[in-house]
């Protein structure tokens, strides 16, 4: 049957069959089947062997000339030597592997393989800042769509964010090409929105001043007090809990679970540092000391902004600095105060250095009289700084809400 609207109107089925297949004379392979529910268009063709038919349409939705173009270009394609049905079947299991998926076997690969922090922090990125991707292909995810979350979420978290997330993302997908769950790595080609500060970086002392006074009585603002203080790292001051702090004796306890190293950490708190805590409003059924809602602190990156706009009306010129310069800075002071290296690093909790090998397996000792020493001292040192001998009434401006700015 030479196929055209009324001819394809008066097809019906035979009596006694349950359907009925007509083919079009102009086009070999190109038919319409009458089903008891309607007509649709098939195209059949034989590839790898194998004789196939497949579903174009319904006839009553697309219309003939559509389904005729349709059938001449997977019957091209069967002439160049490909299979149709193979490519739709493995379009469809393409289709099946989400980034939800597989970021869920590339967290379980990682997760043996990565110290404890640095795979929260993998983890966060993966699930946080690109959940707009779980629900895709893979096959799906192209340059141009990186590309424009990147912007977004620096727009969002700022621009370390984004980088540290370009970077988990990358791994992931180098990690699903070995696999053989992607082609390619979407995130090569992507330029990282942000030039970030030098490792090496040690804050100046007016610098130091500056930051220090420009710190509000709200949760951002102990919080980098506290780091100053301690020189601990920003995660471990953020999510610090009262379970863990001692205020009678002084003395702060980071438990293994929540350390870089997986060692119990204790920190001695000087009297600075107590009485920033002290003065920390407690919050009913509250574990956190810093932060609200389920976990604790958060809203670092526009926290931060704020406190560089407040430093620059200030007029002190600043370096581009970052809160882990802070860390890095009390490390080096304290060696300026006379701090000797091993006390330093037990001080940051390093196993590295004067505690690596075979001394940093048999020599467990805490020196805790000689780091109460140590931060007591950095803490009179930075008091000298600001030029206060008490952290009361560091400033003028209103006294924030408790859980800091956001």
């Amino acid at each position: 049957m030479r196929f055209s609207q009324q001819s394809i109107s008066s097809l019906r089925i035979p009596a006694g069959k349950p359907y009925h297949i007509e083919w079009d004379e102009a086009l070999p392979g190109f038919g319409v089947r009458v089903n008891p529910t309607g007509k649709v268009w098939v195209v059949q063709y034989r590839a790898g062997g194998k004789s196939r038919r497949e579903t174009i349409g319904r006839v009553d939705t697309v219309s003939l000339d559509a389904a005729r173009q349709t059938a001449k270009k997977t019957l091209a394609k069967v002439q160049l030597g490909s299979d149709p049905h193979a490519e739709k079947a493995q379009a469809k299991a393409r289709a099946k592997i989400t980034f939800e998926a597989v970021a869920e076997r590339y967290l379980k690969h990682a997760q043996d393989r990565l110290k404890p922090r640095s795979f929260e922090e993998v983890e966060r990125h993966l699930k946080k800042h690109w959940q707009p991707l779980h629900g895709l292909p893979v096959s799906e995810i192209g340059r141009a769509l990186v590309a424009t979350r990147l912007e977004e979420i620096a727009e969002q978290s700022g621009p370390i964010a984004s980088n540290r997330a370009r970077a988990a993302l990358s791994a992931l997908f180098a990690w699903a090409v070995a696999v053989g769950l992607a082609e390619s790595n979407p995130v090569i080609g992507t330029i990282r929105v942000a030039s970030e500060v030098s490792r090496e970086h040690v804050i100046m002392d007016d610098e130091l001043a500056a930051i220090w006074r420009a710190c509000r009585d709200d949760d951002y603002g102990r919080i980098v007090r506290l780091l100053i203080l301690t020189g601990q790292r920003r995660d471990e001051v953020g999510d610090m809990k009262w379970s863990e702090v001692d205020l009678d004796r002084g003395l702060w306890a980071i438990p293994r679970e929540r350390t870089k190293n997986g060692l119990t950490h204790e920190v001695p708190l000087s009297d600075v540092a107590l009485e920033i805590l002290r003065n920390i409003p407690r919050r009913e059924g509250r574990e956190f000391v810093f932060g609200e809602g389920q976990g604790g602190f958060s809203g670092w990156s526009k926290s931060k902004s704020r406190l560089d706009v407040r430093i620059a009306k200030n007029e002190t010129v600043m370096r581009p600095w970052r809160l882990h310069d802070l860390r890095r800075t009390a490390a080096t002071r304290l060696g300026e105060l006379g701090t000797l290296p091993h006390v330093i690093e037990a001080v940051l909790n390093h196993i590295s250095g004067h505690k690596a090998g075979v001394a940093g397996i048999y020599n467990r000792a805490t020196y805790q009289k000689e780091k109460r020493a140590a931060l007591g001292a950095w803490a009179d040192r930075v008091l000298g700084l600001t030029g206060r001998a008490s952290i009361r009434n560091l400033e003028d401006v209103p006294v924030q809400s408790a859980h800091g700015e956001r």
